[in-house]
């Protein structure tokens, strides 16, 4: 290696350093799943923690599917154990480790597919909790965390120097900002969807930009601008960098002057180079989001007892000393807060850059949803009409508010539409009963290109406008059949390729309208209108106590979509952004 200065020696780290588990305490869930599989008596009696060379029996085998970054480190304490005749309840301990992407193992577990592994290990609790949130899904269950790495942003020499490396330091948004400013530096990331890293750093984007003026148009901005350096792995974005002996990127617009990349990452490809074009890494003052590596049992009703102990074994195995030095020289922490100095200094930090400022809680589940919602539909385009239940019901008044629900609604569809960008294309429709001669709905303004936000008379200012104008029609029922079936029908013939295309029903009953097509009919109508190849989900979200989430979740699924309910309008905007991820991924939950 060519980089020998140290950060602080008082963050050296102790040689032993614990893991922090993070929301979860590990002893608890160890005890959880010694009485899952006979008893904390029986496992202890039986051998669950002996280290005893004696392997009487044939070996016991578990099969770990594991991040592709944690991965060989895994299997190099696996190859460990099986050396050193590490056993289960008296049987040789037998993992097998097999790298697997996160984001394909969360989608098969999410369909509820068969898995062929015990335990699974992926970069990011958030894939755990995107898999427990589907309803269909596999059960999972993860006992604590067993390394950690932090997200910053690394640099290529000539730009980490112009930037200030490393005495100046800067937070996220400052970072990510100086690539929309003629492209200053060349930033590239992940696929949040694919990514954890990625999706990590958006998030935090948009939570350091949420209390800024206009930030919900700042961060989808930031997003536009990532998303067109982005790739599909870390192998590929690494291989976006310019060649040894060039490391200004000036030879090619293609390269990356700086990644969105975890600190082990950054160690990996550091310690590859050998000096030869080492990264800078930045760590943000306002925090690093973490890795966390979460070791999760795949289907433990169908763990034989066996499986379960010995899957129970190895986890503790990683909590031991020798194993933690494997996961170290990997350049993964053991200890989210102490790292080693050598760790920090191989993946390219240096004091004073806060590489101890962690932020444990990187951000909640909504949070996540939230931010890859606003990926979607940024990344894509979005041509979204939607459509707003104006029957008497939306005038009641929120218990303790003061606000109706339209109030309510209004203000969520504002902030909503404050996510999208100038690409975007966005039209209002509203509905009741005959509030257009015969017709229960009205197009209150066509779906078109929002345009730049300050342009006058344009028609983000002509959706802003129309959605504060929206007033609950006395005595007006609610029409929704009919007006879902004719918003759906333009919708797919307005069809726009290459964007993400979706229909968004808001209503706060079930249908009123004695006239209308019937459920069954409707959802008939629809399965006949939806075409896979050109595919419009309708997102249907049922408003308050009183509607009927099912009736909407049935009528949704007929096209590829999803219903979902709120308790308050408040919620509209983060229910909207959860079902647009879930039909952008094309499942239904």
């Amino acid at each position: 290696m060519g980089r020998h200065s140290l950060p602080d020696a008082r963050r050296a780290g102790s040689a032993d350093p614990r893991i922090r588990a993070r929301r979860r305490n590990t002893a608890l869930a160890t005890a959880l799943v010694l009485t899952v599989v006979g008893g904390t008596a029986a496992a202890v009696h039986g051998g669950l923690f002996s280290l005893e060379s004696s392997c009487e029996d044939d070996a016991v085998h578990i099969e770990v599917a594991a991040s592709p970054d944690i991965a060989p480190a895994l299997r190099a304490v696996a190859e460990d154990a099986r050396e050193k005749n590490v056993t289960s309840d008296g049987r040789c301990l037998d993992v097998g480790v097999t790298a697997r992407e996160s984001y394909k193992v969360a989608a098969s577990l999410g369909a509820g597919g068969k898995s062929d592994v015990q335990v699974w290990v992926p970069d990011s609790d958030a894939w755990v909790e995107r898999v427990t949130g589907t309803s269909a899904a596999t059960q999972v269950t993860s006992l604590g965390n067993v390394a950690s790495s932090p997200v910053g942003v690394a640099v290529v020499p000539s730009a980490a120097k112009a930037l200030g490396w490393p005495d100046k330091t800067y937070t996220w948004t400052e970072l990510a900002g100086d690539t929309t400013r003629a492209e200053k530096l060349r930033l590239g990331a992940v696929d949040p969807a694919r990514s954890s890293t990625g999706l990590l750093a958006l998030a935090r984007i948009s939570a350091a930009t949420a209390g800024l003026k206009d930030g919900d148009v700042r961060a989808a901005a930031l997003a536009k601008t990532l998303s067109r350096r982005t790739s599909d792995s870390d192998t590929e974005l690494l291989d976006t960098l310019p060649q040894a002996g060039s490391d200004s990127g000036r030879s090619s617009a293609d390269s990356n002057q700086a990644l969105i990349l975890s600190e082990q990452a950054a160690f990996a490809h550091n310690r590859a180079q050998d000096g030869a074009q080492d990264l800078d890494l930045f760590y943000p003052k306002d925090g690093s989001p973490l890795l966390d590596y979460p070791y999760t049992l795949v289907d433990e009703p169908s763990l034989s007892t066996d499986e379960g102990r010995a899957a129970l074994r190895f986890m503790t195995l990683l909590g031991e000393a020798a194993p933690r030095q494997f996961l170290r020289l990997f350049g993964f922490r053991t200890d989210a807060e102490s790292p080693a100095a050598t760790l920090v200094a191989e993946a390219g930090g240096r004091s004073p850059q806060p590489y101890a400022r962690i932020l444990t809680d990187s951000a909640s589940k909504g949070a996540l949803q939230e931010a890859l919602g606003m990926w979607t539909i940024t990344v894509e385009s979005a041509r979204i009409t939607t459509v707003v239940d104006a029957s008497s019901s939306m005038g009641v008044t929120l218990p303790g508010d003061g606000r109706s629900r339209m109030d309510v609604t209004k203000e969520s569809l504002l902030q909503a539409l404050a996510t999208f960008t100038a690409e975007d294309e966005i039209g209002l429709w509203t509905f009741s009963t005959k509030l257009d001669g015969d017709k229960d709905y009205r197009v209150l303004v066509p779906t078109e290109r929002l345009g730049e936000s300050e342009k006058k008379g344009g028609q983000r200012a002509k959706l802003a406008a129309a959605f504060k104008s929206l007033k609950p029609v006395p005595h007006g029922e609610t029409g929704l059949y009919d007006t879902t079936l004719a918003a759906y029908k333009a919708a797919v013939a307005s069809y726009t390729k290459g964007r993400f295309n979706a229909l968004v029903v808001l209503t706060d009953g079930v249908n009123r309208d004695p006239g209308s097509i019937s459920r069954s009919e409707l959802i008939t109508e629809l399965q006949k209108l939806a075409d896979p190849e050109r595919p419009v989900p309708l997102i249907a979200i049922a408003v308050g106590p009183d509607s009927d989430r099912r009736e909407v979740d049935e009528i949704a699924r007929a096209t590829g979509g999803s219903g979902q309910r709120v308790n308050e309008p408040s919620q509209i905007h983060a229910a909207m952004l959860k079902a647009i991820t879930a039909a952008g991924a094309g499942s239904p939950d």
